[in-house]
Formats: C-alpha cells, structure tokens, sequence
C-alpha cells in the first residue's frame, strides 16, 4: 500500500483588523477547514476558569459566573507579569487542542487562523503562510467600529504590532501576502478572492 501523502497545514494571520477572518471565509468556501485559535482560546477560558479566578480574582466573571474576557483583559492590560500568568494558563490547553485538531482531520489541507500565529504549538508545523494586509486608514475604521475602543486604545494596539511581519519573513515557510482593502469595493472584494484563487493553485489545491 503506497504511504500517503503528508498533510499540509497553513497558516493564516494578519495585522490587527486586516481582516483574517474574511480570508478564513473564503478558505472554507473553498473546501479547506479552518480552526480559529481565537474562539478555541474562549472555550479555554471555560475549562480554566477554576486557574483564572485563582489567579485574577471573581472580578473576571461575568453574568452567568463564565469568564468575561472584557473584564480579563482589563485585568491584564499594561502589565507584563499578568499578560504572561494568562498566556501561561491558557495556551498549553489551546496548543494541545490545537495539535487534536490538526491530528483528527481527514482532508490533506487544513488552516489554522491565529492572530500570534508564531506562538502556536502548530508553527513548525506550518507548509505556507497566508499574512493578510490592509491599509492603515481602512484597519482603523473596521477596529473603530469593532472594538469600540478610544483612539488612544486603538493605536497603542497598533504600535504594539510594529515587529508583526519580522516573526515570519525570518523563517523559510513560504509566505504569501494578501491585500483585503474589504467592504468599500466590490472590485477590490474580486481581487481579494483571486489572489486566494491563485494562492491554492500554487499550493496544488484545485
């Protein structure tokens, strides 16, 4: 019986408020499963809840007694030593997960959808990149809208990602850029979704 053929995993990430998710869409569209490590990173939450309110306190819960990850984040926000407690209850659980997932799947391509998709247990795991772009003044109109944060908020959120690209351009994981400028142009949509036409042909994915 002839060996079968090693799965492939791609990697799908992006600047804040590039728009990742709507390239994860149109990936799905197209027949490929997508773990979104984002909402995986909730359900964690949940199973460590008992950890985090050692830790944080019973100010994290919110209505229901489930972890509010507003409440969280306010918690940790500015503060290097929390951010890191947090990040070291939550991620073994989402990198344990994250490796069943992949493990489980029957199709030979599968996506992981992460925002620090250079600290996923499935990194070295990755045959391709996927960083998705937008312009600056576009990214702050979607995280305006979405996040309803303050403008101070929103651009300490930005300069937080000055290092983004430099995490992955230093590997030899081949990367691919996509430009998603989005909603404001139905021409620009139809680019968008060719250039992923034309990323999965390269990667033999018909």
């Amino acid at each position: 019986m002839p060996a079968m053929d090693k799965k492939k995993v791609i990697g799908l990430t992006g600047t804040y408020c590039a728009g990742k998710n709507h390239i994860a869409a149109i990936l799905e569209a197209h027949g490929l499963p997508v773990l979104d490590l984002d909402k995986l990173g909730h359900l964690v939450l949940e199973t460590e809840k008992k950890t985090l309110v050692d830790r944080f306190g019973e100010g994290i819960l919110g209505s229901g007694a489930t972890v509010d990850r507003k409440l969280l984040g306010e918690k940790v926000f500015g503060s290097r030593e929390k951010l890191n407690a947090l990040e070291e209850i939550i991620h073994p659980g989402v990198n344990r997960e994250t490796l069943s997932w992949i493990n489980a799947r029957k199709e030979k391509y599968c996506v992981i959808n992460a925002a620090l998709l250079h600290r996923s247990s499935a990194f070295d795991l990755l045959d391709a990149i996927i960083i998705v772009e937008a312009p600056l003044i576009i990214r702050l109109i979607r995280a305006k809208k979405r996040d309803h944060l303050g403008w101070r908020a929103l651009i300490n959120r930005f300069r937080s990602q000055n290092d983004f690209h430099s995490q992955y351009f230093k590997g030899k994981t081949d990367i691919y850029r996509v430009e998603n400028s989005g909603f404001f142009c139905t021409k620009n949509q139809k680019k968008t979704e060719n250039r992923i036409i034309d990323i999965l042909s390269n990667l033999g994915i018909k």
